[in-house]
């Protein structure tokens, strides 16, 4: 016989900075963590997806790493790694506010309960709750694009989330794929190791000069916003306020190594190669090629819409207010996942409000 479910108001699912900065506002507007609200997370340890960067993302090297609520991250080594920094900032800040997130706990499924709660599967039993933060993020789905004679190649192919850091393409040919921030920094790191790097992309990448100002964040946001409220699979922010050319990248275009040539159309078991006939020699094929939201736990609840996310306003999703998508498309970025976390607690404290808690 199963076990009877936990009851809780909200259930919290993921705690990096989404989940952390929902749950400080969770607790700063009266709800008690453990007895209101509980906190779920896969990971084996505080530090968000931050724990798993490689070693030589170091601290400097991290763009925009906003500072949680309540709790500001001061005097960082920016020489240490990201991973070692940020997990013990994130550690930190669950012990001062007192959070108790459980670890580790896979979210399974999300699926109607009764009395208009939610039931919420996991590794560790049954909750039933009267909402559901989801902050469970992206890197848990990488994406691999599928490309012709890809299951032939007899060289290592691995993505950005298996990164080791550059020492280990030593003497290699690398071919690196994506346009984004990762793809670039790989590339940078990997050159003075390679013995040759190729860079390819879907499309020619947009380099940003000048300051990337409060104005001009708004509107890619906004950009990003528009896609999520249409019921479309998010893009990244990054993705549509280019990439940052800086004195490290404009030396790695004047040095050659950010020379982008166009997307391969297939992988030989020694290589890629175009349709125009050009061919290069590869030991490594780096798949720089993003991640998805890790949303399939709530596909029970059928919210997906026909263009492939999540409808979602502001961070709820419209198909079902019981449900906040936090650092979910616009609210990605870690200033994003502030500011949503305390607009979903804000909603889902006036949707509690309005709905009984006993069935």
């Amino acid at each position: 016989m199963q076990d009877a479910a936990q009851e809780v108001d909200v259930i919290v699912a993921g705690a990096g900075q989404a989940g952390l900065s929902s749950a400080y506002h969770l607790r700063r507007t009266g709800f008690e963590p453990e007895r209101d609200f509980v906190i779920l997370d896969h990971a084996p340890r505080p530090g968000g997806a931050w724990q798993f960067r490689w070693p030589s993302l170091t601290y400097g090297k991290v763009h925009g790493m906003h500072s949680l609520p309540g709790m500001e991250l001061t005097d960082a080594d920016p020489a240490r790694p990201s991973s070692e920094v940020i997990a013990e900032y994130f550690d930190a800040y669950e012990r001062t506010f007192g959070l108790g997130v459980r670890r580790p706990v896979d979210v399974r499924t999300v699926r109607e309960g009764d009395g208009g709660r939610l039931l919420v599967e996991t590794s560790a039993g049954t909750w039933s709750t009267r909402a559901l933060i989801n902050a469970t993020g992206t890197w848990d789905r990488p994406f691999w694009p599928r490309y012709p004679g890809q299951e032939t190649f007899r060289g290592r192919q691995l993505h950005t989330a298996q990164y080791p850091g550059p020492e280990e393409f030593a003497g290699r040919r690398v071919v690196v794929v994506g346009g984004g921030a990762s793809g670039t920094q790989h590339l940078l790191e990997i050159a003075p190791y390679a013995a040759e790097t190729t860079w390819v992309t879907r499309r020619p990448p947009v380099f940003r000069e000048g300051p990337f100002d409060e104005g001009a964040g708004r509107a890619a946001v906004a950009l990003v916003e528009e896609r999520v409220r249409q019921g479309l699979a998010p893009t990244s922010v990054v993705s549509v306020t280019g990439l940052p050319l800086n004195d490290v990248v404009r030396q790695g275009i004047e040095d050659g190594v950010l020379d982008r040539l166009p997307m391969f159309d297939r992988i030989t078991p020694d290589g890629v190669e175009w349709n125009d006939g050009r061919h290069a020699d590869a030991d490594v094929i780096l798949w720089a090629t993003g991640f998805r939201a890790a949303i399939d736990h709530l596909a029970p609840l059928r919210l997906r819409e026909p263009g492939g996310g999540i409808r979602v306003e502001g961070t709820r999703a419209v198909a079902d207010p019981r449900i906040h998508l936090v650092g979910y498309g616009p609210s990605a970025s870690t200033i994003g996942a502030n500011r949503a976390g305390r607009a979903a607690v804000r909603d889902i404290r006036q949707l509690l409000s309005e709905v009984p808690a006993a069935a």
